[in-house]
C-alpha cells in the first residue's frame, strides 16, 4: 500500500452460470468494506445483473461482456455476436487495464485460478511483476468430484498458476464438512497456502431488519398463513423444480412464493406466471436482489443446492428440502449429502422431483430444525478481515522452487 491512500481490494468472478460467484463476492465486499481498516473495493464480474445489487459505500462494480456455457459445456458469448476468441480477448484486455489502473493491494479471484478461458493470465503476470498486489484464490467448500477436479486442474495448469502468481487460498467452508485440500490431494506446497474460513453467513450481507422482512411479505398481498419459499438460483437449470413446486399441493394454511432467477427461460417463466394467476396462494417473482428478506419469514424452503443458498438456509436454521444439481457438476449433490448426514437438511434427487413429492414434504410434520452453528463453522465473514491483515503484513511470497519428493509431492523453498 503506497503512501497514505486507503487500502484497495479487487474481487474477480467470471460468472458464466448463475449469480453465485457475484453474490459471494458481494458478501465479501460488504464485509471488507465495513472492516476496521477503510478500503475501496472494485468488483469485476461477468454478470451484468450485479448492478441490480445495492452497493455499500466504497464499493463499485465493473461488469464484463457476458459469457455463458452452451449446450456442449463450452463457453460462448451470451449477448454479443462475437467469437469466443474475440470476446475473451475483449474481457482480458478490460480486466488488465482496469486492475493495473486500480492498482489493488489485494486481488481475490473466485473459484477459477486463471479466469474463464484463461482470461486472467496477462493480468496475473502484470500484477505479479509490479510486486504491489497480493493475490488470493477464493474457493467454495466443494468444487466437484475429486477425479473431475484433478482432470480439469491438470488440463488448465492451475497448480502452476497458483505457484507462479498466488499468495494464499481461502476456502469458504469447514473442513469437518469437506476437507478440500485433502479430497483434491493438493500437493504439499499448495496445501500450505490453504486457510479455511468457515461458511459465509449471508444474513450479514443484507443488513435487513424485521420491518423490511414484514414489508416484503406484505407487498405480496398473500392470504394469511404459513409461507413455503422456492429458490432455484439463477434459474437457468431450475425449470423442473420450479414447475413441480407451482403444481405441488399445499397444506390448507400455507402460501407459496417462488423466485425464478433472471436466467430462467422465458417460456418456463410464462408457465409459472400462468399458474400463479390460477392460484391465489401462489406468487412468482422473477428476480429479487435480496432473497433473505423472504427467507427470514419462510416456514419451509425448497431450493436447489448452490453454495450461497445453502449458507443462508443454514444461517437462518430453516427447514429445507434441497434438490441439488447433478450435472454438469456434482458439487451441489456432494454438499447436500454431507449436510443431510449431519441432520441439517433433507434432500431429494432431481430425478425424483414431482409435485406430489414436494407436496408430501411440505405437509410432513418435521422435528425442530437443528442449529447448524452447533455443528459447523458459519463464522467465515468474521475470519476474513483477520486473514486479509495477515496477508498484508506477512512477507511477500516469492517464486517457488519445486523439488519432487518421494511419493510425488512438492516442497517449496522461499
Amino acid at each position: 500500500m503506497t503512501g497514505s491512500r486507503r487500502r484497495r481490494i479487487a474481487l474477480y468472478s467470471h460468472d458464466t452460470m448463475g449469480l453465485g460467484h457475484t453474490r459471494r463476492n458481494m458478501l465479501i465486499a460488504h464485509t471488507l468494506a465495513s472492516a476496521t481498516t477503510p478500503a475501496d473495493i472494485l468488483l469485476v464480474t461477468g454478470a451484468a445483473e450485479a448492478n441490480a445489487f445495492t452497493m455499500p459505500p466504497a464499493v463499485d462494480c465493473l461488469s464484463l461482456p457476458s459469457l455463458q456455457k452452451g449446450a456442449d459445456g463450452r463457453y460462448e458469448a451470451r449477448r454479443l455476436d462475437l467469437s469466443l476468441r474475440d470476446l475473451s480477448a475483449l474481457r482480458a484486455d478490460t480486466i488488465k487495464a482496469a486492475l493495473l489502473s486500480f492498482d489493488p493491494d489485494v486481488l481475490i479471484v473466485d473459484n477459477v485460478p486463471r479466469g474463464a478461458a484463461r482470461e486472467l493470465d496477462a493480468t496475473l503476470a502484470a500484477l505479479r511483476a509490479t510486486g504491489n498486489t497480493r493475490i488470493v484464490l477464493g474457493l467454495r467448500d466443494i468444487l466437484d468430484e475429486p477425479a473431475v477436479v484433478a482432470h480439469e486442474w491438470e488440463r488448465a495448469e492451475n497448480l502452476q498458476a497458483l505457484r507462479d502468481y498466488y499468495d494464499a487460498i481461502w476456502v469458504y467452508g469447514d473442513p469437518s464438512v469437506y476437507d478440500a485440500a485433502h479430497a483434491y490431494r493438493f500437493p504439499i506446497d499448495i496445501a500450505a497456502m490453504v486457510s479455511y474460513t468457515g461458511y459465509l453467513d449471508g444474513r450479514l450481507r443484507s443488513g435487513f431488519s424485521e420491518a423490511e422482512s414484514d414489508a416484503a411479505i406484505e407487498a405480496l398481498c398473500l392470504p394469511p398463513g404459513r409461507l413455503a419459499l422456492c429458490l432455484v438460483g439463477g434459474g437457468q437449470d431450475g425449470a423442473s423444480v420450479a414447475s413441480a413446486f407451482v403444481q405441488a399441493p399445499l397444506p390448507d394454511d400455507m402460501n407459496a412464493v417462488i423466485v425464478t432467477g433472471p436466467y430462467m427461460p422465458d417460456d418456463v417463466q410464462q408457465q409459472l406466471h400462468k399458474a400463479a394467476c390460477d392460484n391465489p396462494r401462489l406468487r412468482v417473482l422473477d428476480f429479487l436482489p435480496e432473497p433473505t428478506l423472504l427467507l427470514n419469514r419462510a416456514d419451509r424452503v425448497i431450493a436447489m443446492g448452490g453454495y450461497n443458498t445453502v449458507c443462508e438456509l443454514l444461517a437462518f436454521a430453516k427447514p429445507a428440502l434441497i434438490v441439488p444439481r447433478v450435472t454438469p457438476r456434482r458439487e451441489q449433490w456432494i454438499r447436500a449429502e454431507r449436510l443431510r448426514q449431519l441432520g441439517l437438511i433433507d434432500t431429494l434427487h432431481p430425478n425424483a422431483v414431482t409435485p406430489a413429492a414436494l407436496g408430501e414434504w411440505l405437509a410432513t410434520d418435521l422435528p425442530p430444525a437443528t442449529r447448524a452453528r452447533d455443528l459447523i463453522n458459519l463464522n467465515g465473514l468474521d475470519r476474513l478481515p483477520d486473514l486479509l491483515q495477515e496477508l498484508l503484513t506477512s512477507p511477500a511470497r516469492i517464486a517457488w522452487t519445486l523439488n519432487l519428493q518421494a511419493g510425488g509431492d512438492y516442497v517449496c523453498v522461499a
